[in-house]
């Protein structure tokens, strides 16, 4: 099994900042996309790569992810940080990265929107939102 290191939402946000090669990889579902939000780049000069490691609505593992990847411009040179919503997805992403030839793989820990809080919803406590990270809604 391939080690995928877990990094902070911020260390992936400085990492985007100062590294050209740091790419985030968002592999969530394009429902998530649409009704949670996703990671704000813009300020950067970069764009989230999207690209589901499940389908919706089977959540089937996708096939084509690694070729994916490759379509989108990631390289093996390329700093890869993996986003999904608490960082269970991004971390199977990343492993599956790694055994296809893409070594700088790093999971975002808590994902976007992190654990359940005390009040039953995501989104408060940990990931990306909650660190205060830029997002926007589609």
């Amino acid at each position: 099994m391939t080690h995928v290191p877990d990094v902070s939402p911020q260390a992936a946000w400085e990492a985007l900042k100062t590294d050209p090669n740091a790419v985030l990889v968002d592999v969530r579902t394009d429902a998530e996309w649409n009704f949670v939000g996703l990671p704000d780049l813009s300020e950067l000069g970069k764009k989230v790569v999207l690209i589901p490691w499940q389908m919706f609505p089977t959540m089937q593992v996708n096939s084509q992810f690694t070729e994916h990847l490759r379509k989108a411009g990631v390289t093996p040179e390329s700093r890869v940080y993996y986003l999904c919503r608490s960082g269970a997805r991004s971390l199977a992403a990343g492993q599956a990265a790694q055994a296809a030839g893409f070594p700088q793989a790093f999971n975002v820990a808590d994902g976007f929107e992190g654990p359940v809080g005390p009040d039953g919803h995501r989104g408060g406590v940990a990931g990306w939102k909650a660190e205060g990270l830029p997002w926007v809604q589609r």
